[in-house]
């Protein structure tokens, strides 16, 4: 059969859930993009997707891609076209358009452009012309403009695929379902029913939550219910096809609805929203697989017989729905519940509001971002049990008390902090990073670095001078946490402070009760998870941001080598570029470990990234020459157990660099970098390679306050250096 290329688009935070499922449904070729995953398949495929995805929004067939940069280029770009291939005279259709970074910026008078072409069309060849239907048309073609360049699809979802067809009516701002759907996968629910887990909604609304958990736990296609699709008015539709793909996916409801499914509740205080939850299982034929009940958040208690499962809620945010003061009672409340009753379950809470995060008073063991329309959410993931100890509401603002008042320096201290965040935030929004730089000793008496990480704040101190009495030291120490805290309103427990000097009594700043913890944050398209409390490095070098992008940039198509490849986070946005095949090479099995979680992570873990655990100084002299592109990082001074010797960057750079340039191809490219802020690179002795200083370009804004953080060279090794 035909394979062809299509792309699944899907809510922001979604996209690693979906290459996942893409190709557990077969998808083959699976790359993940901003805002959506493309793959190559089969139009069986692409059916497939329609019916079983629970997470993308719609499934697009690109027909055409082309150079439009005025008016007449797009029209005559779409008119190329066949039309009649795709859509009948006396049919009907609709387009919808996106328009970014382009000379034509209004997405309506695109869509009309396009629409007059395809009208033209028709009329010139038969006199006719097909009209335009907005709700159910017979095709619903998308155009994509973006940097002057078309490409325009066929929809074959037709209509956002969160309309599963079982929702009449939605109360109190409920969930898109593929939103619920990736709370849900994100939670693990899939391995918790599996094993026998129950679930609880305390808070559930209209029901979204539970339904989509009973669909996944009795093998349901969320598809199912609906009554159409963008695909069915195509002319190409293979109609045997996609009902061979009906049948199979209503016999395979009809096998798991037979099957034993562990206890399924959700409870509300509002009759209407229990009345509207009962419709939709009934509309959806679970109604035997749930049960909902008007119950009081304090008179919450697990399912009889059950043991452990899982407790999730999308509680209110405080945005339109309720004050935030109120809503600090009730999640506090809910947190009460969790740790009370349900001891040994797993719970997640999604909210976009972290005052209301916080007061739930039970630490999160894992947070994920994902997005709730517009609204950037965290999902907060928790480990019920007697180590994870409840704080009330009390309790909180009783520590909190003794941080408030300030000293006058301290008061500049923070006075500095919320203007850097004043002028940071609107790039890092526009940028979708949630971390960054926000202070690095701009002011002498304050020598710490204060790096956000999501909700999230990294602390360290630089070594005082000598001359500065430790005492002095730690009390200013002690001012900068309380200015951050009462600055960004974060709880002490989230400030996790690194002191780089010898001294008693340090201790108390460090965050030693919550080992191992992982924390997601976002870097552009990437995500990776950073340990902020167990080691000095978070395992995420901030001040590389922007030569991780470069190394995207140039991604695409290559071998990729990452030397001293730390938690492989170079390696990532190697493979979100398109590299065909990655190699990171370090020394240390947990950082090598944590780069293939980051892999994973954004939705990447096949046989062509490969991980090594090595002496990069031995494994280069041994390796094979194989590499497009090369990222080279060492670090300015080692003399680890694992090595042989020491290292030092100023005294071994050309060595190193001429061994590594040795495993590129001809024309290949080496991103060499260290942070020795007194390096001078060595250009007599490598003059017969080209090199360019880029270290300005690889400077990120957040770090234009310290040029000296590092320095970046772009070498290449010429073709006819064989």
């Amino acid at each position: 059969m035909t394979q062809m290329s299509f792309f699944a688009t899907a809510a922001r935070g979604l996209e690693p859930l979906l290459v996942d499922e893409l190709l557990s449904l077969g998808g083959a070729q699976v790359r993940e993009t901003r805002a959506g995953v493309s793959f190559v398949g089969t139009l069986q495929q692409a059916y497939r997707t329609c019916l079983w995805s629970r997470l993308a929004s719609r499934v697009l067939l690109p027909l055409h891609s082309f150079d439009a940069e005025t008016p007449e280029q797009l029209y005559a770009g779409v008119r190329s076209l066949d039309w009649t291939t795709h859509l009948a005279v006396e049919g009907c259709f609709a387009v919808d358009c996106s328009v970014s970074h382009s000379q034509m910026t209004h997405s309506h008078f695109v869509a009309l452009r396009v629409k007059d072409a395809i009208v033209d069309q028709f009329r010139e060849r038969s006199g006719q012309r097909p009209s335009i239907e907005l709700e159910r048309p017979d095709i619903r073609l998308n155009l994509y403009l973006h940097r002057d360049r078309a490409t325009l699809s066929l929809d074959l979802s037709g209509s956002s695929l969160h309309r599963r067809g079982y929702r009449l009516d939605g109360i109190h701002a409920p969930l898109k379902q593929n939103l619920a759907a990736a709370i849900l996968i994100r939670s693990g629910w899939p391995q918790i029913v599996a094993a026998g887990g129950a679930l609880i909604d305390p808070m559930c609304g209209s029901g979204t939550l539970p339904v989509e958990a009973a669909l996944m736990a009795t093998d349901s296609a969320p598809g199912l219910l609906r009554d159409y699709f963008g695909f069915q008015g195509w002319r190409q539709f293979d109609e045997q096809q996609w009902t061979a793909l009906k049948d199979e996916a209503v016999q395979r409801q009809a096998e798991g609805l037979q099957r034993k499914v562990p206890s399924i509740a959700g409870y509300d205080t509002d009759s209407r929203a229990i009345r509207t939850a009962w419709q939709h299982a009934r509309q959806a034929g679970l109604e035997k697989k749930i049960h909902f009940e008007k119950r009081a958040l304090g008179a919450m208690v697990p399912p009889p017989g059950s043991t452990d499962g899982l407790l999730v809620a999308n509680p209110p945010y405080g945005e339109r729905l309720g004050d935030v003061e109120e809503l600090r009672t009730t999640y506090n409340r809910l947190g009460e519940r969790m740790a009370q009753a349900f001891n040994g379950w797993h719970a997640a809470i999604i909210t976009s509001n972290n005052k209301l995060a916080r007061s739930i008073g039970l630490r999160a063991e894992k947070i994920n971002t994902l997005y709730n329309g517009a609204l950037k959410c965290q999902l907060l993931q928790f480990d019920l049990n007697d180590e994870n100890r409840w704080q009330s509401l009390a309790e909180g603002a009783g520590r909190k008390s003794a941080v408030r008042q300030l000293s006058p320096a301290a008061e500049m201290f923070a006075n500095r902090i919320r203007k850097n965040l004043k002028k940071l935030k609107k790039w890092a929004t526009r940028e979708n990073v949630d971390c960054y730089r926000l202070y690095d000793s701009d002011l002498p008496e304050y020598a710490v670095a204060v790096d956000l990480y999501a909700d999230h704040i990294h602390l360290q101190e630089y070594q005082p001078p000598k001359e500065i009495p430790p005492a002095k030291a730690e009390a200013r120490l002690r001012e900068a946490v309380a200015a951050l805290q009462q600055v960004l309103e974060v709880d002490e427990d989230k400030i996790h402070v690194k002191v780089r000097r010898r001294q008693k009594g340090t201790s108390q700043y460090e965050q030693l009760g919550r080992s191992g913890e992982l924390i997601e944050v976002c870097e552009g398209n990437a995500r990776f998870l950073v340990n902020l409390s167990d080691y000095l490095d978070t395992g995420l070098f901030l001040d590389h941001r922007s030569t991780r992008r470069l190394l995207q940039e140039m991604a695409g198509g290559v071998r990729f080598l990452n030397l001293f490849g730390y938690t492989g986070a170079a390696t990532v946005h190697a493979a979100l570029g398109g590299a065909r095949e990655t190699t990171t090479v370090d020394m240390s099995r947990t950082y090598l470990d944590r780069a293939g979680k980051n892999l994973a992570l954004n939705g990447f873990d096949g046989s062509e990234h490969h991980m090594v655990q090595a002496d990069c100084l031995d494994w280069i002299e041994s390796a094979s020459p194989n590499y497009n592109l090369i990222f080279l990082d060492p670090p300015t001074f080692s003399n680890s157990k694992g090595m042989t010797g020491t290292f030092d960057v100023q005294r071994d750079h050309v060595a190193l660099i001429r061994a590594t340039v040795r495993l590129l191809s001809p024309g290949g490219v080496l991103i060499f970098s260290n942070n020795a802020r007194t390096f001078k690179m060595d250009h007599e002795a490598l003059s017969e390679l080209e090199l360019a200083e880029i270290t300005k370009q690889t400077l990120p804004v957040d770090f234009e306050r310290n040029p000296k953080i590092h320095n970046c060279w772009k070498i290449v090794r010429r073709c006819d250096d064989v």
